[in-house]
């Protein structure tokens, strides 16, 4: 029996060495032109699946509801941007490099209707990206929030069609304004995808920045583009844009006078009225200071001090819990709003945010 272990060893280290000496020799071919065993293709697909689905079981929580359509303009232009080279959309095929990847990636507006992922496996896959393939990781791993937007994107994508994706990812056709200078132009038209030529925001996800202090814009575009400010929507959309052309569109917006939004439909008077009494007195018991100390129209007011008046409920709601999770940064005001909103109780951020969303028209006073 020991020599029988003794010899099971042996031919185990030998098969080991004889590895080695394969992979030191070079004669395995890693070039991507000849593509995968098909042994090989099986089983690194077998082990990310079997992967996905461990740690999506782990670590990734209950999915909220991803039936609103809010959350799909932001996802749809970050796709058209960032992932349809690879991944195609509806109406428009893969790029011809992305088709010679090895391995290659798929067509996901087909793929998707024969596969069987769970929201929560493709929130994994989306939020940490796949070692071995060219999938990346979400640019800010700070922002689940935005990756439960992309999982409500791609459970509609295999049923889209051409136009309504186009809608989706690129807004009304014609309606961004020409300059003549052709960067800002692309610029300015990837920002209407989301937010509009005139700022207004395509859902109540989405910030208005219409008529909003160009001084405040301009330094979160910059924080955004340096990665000092969490968001993976806004990161890959400013990364690779100049100073001048992130400071001409702080300047574009800041000049904007957006139709004001609606008001927050399932705000009742009570929850607006708790959220102006915090924003005029703040909650002293537990050191949360007055929201217009700062934010008050009338009063002395930093030119880093966004305008609050008419934004979008949802918006201000996760940025406030934003701040108050530790999780937003990006100007030199941060930590203010962080210590300001640490003690704020949930029901009494989403009446702050239902206060100001309840205020005056989108952005007006200036």
């Amino acid at each position: 029996m020991i020599l029988t272990v003794r010899r099971a060893v042996l031919a185990v280290l030998a098969l080991a060495a004889a590895g080695m000496l394969f992979a030191w020799s070079g004669l395995f071919n890693v070039a991507a032109s000849t593509g995968h065993w098909p042994i090989t293709n099986w089983f690194l697909h077998w082990v990310m699946q079997n992967s996905v689905r461990t740690y999506a079981l782990a670590t990734v929580e209950t999915p909220p509801p991803l039936d609103d359509p809010a959350l799909l303009p932001a996802a749809a232009g970050h796709y058209a941007q960032g992932c349809a080279w690879c991944h195609a959309a509806p109406g428009e095929p893969q790029s011809q490099i992305a088709e010679a990847m090895t391995p290659p990636p798929p067509a996901l507006h087909e793929w998707l209707a024969h596969v069987d992922w769970t929201d929560k496996e493709l929130h994994r896959i989306v939020e940490h990206g796949v070692k071995y393939s060219g999938m990346p990781a979400w640019p800010s791993l700070k922002r689940p929030d935005e990756v439960w937007a992309m999982v409500a994107f791609l459970d509609r994508l295999p049923d889209m069609d051409e136009a309504t994706y186009r809608t989706l990812a690129y807004g009304e056709a014609g309606t961004t304004p020409v300059s003549g200078d052709a960067a800002f132009d692309r610029a300015l038209g990837d920002c209407a995808r989301c937010h509009g030529t005139d700022g207004a925001g395509r859902s109540d996800r989405i910030p208005v920045i219409g008529g909003q202090k160009p001084v405040y814009l301009a330094a979160s575009l910059r924080a955004y583009a340096a990665g000092e400010r969490a968001s993976g929507f806004m990161q890959g959309a400013v990364a690779d844009l100049s100073v001048e052309t992130l400071d001409r569109l702080a300047e574009h917006y800041a000049s904007q006078t957006p139709a004001r939004p609606q008001p927050a439909l399932d705000a009742n008077p009570g929850e607006v009225e708790r959220g102006r009494v915090i924003a005029e007195a703040g909650v002293p018991i537990d050191g949360v200071p007055a929201c217009l100390s700062c934010h008050g129209e009338g009063r002395p007011r930093d030119v880093h001090f966004p305008r609050l008046d008419g934004q979008h409920r949802d918006y201000l709601a996760r940025q406030l819990s934003l701040f108050r999770e530790g999780e937003r940064g990006g100007s030199p005001y941060a930590r203010l709003m962080t210590a300001a909103v640490h003690e704020l109780k949930d029901e009494d951020l989403e009446a702050v945010a239902a206060y100001f969303a309840s205020r005056g028209g989108a952005l007006a006073a200036r």
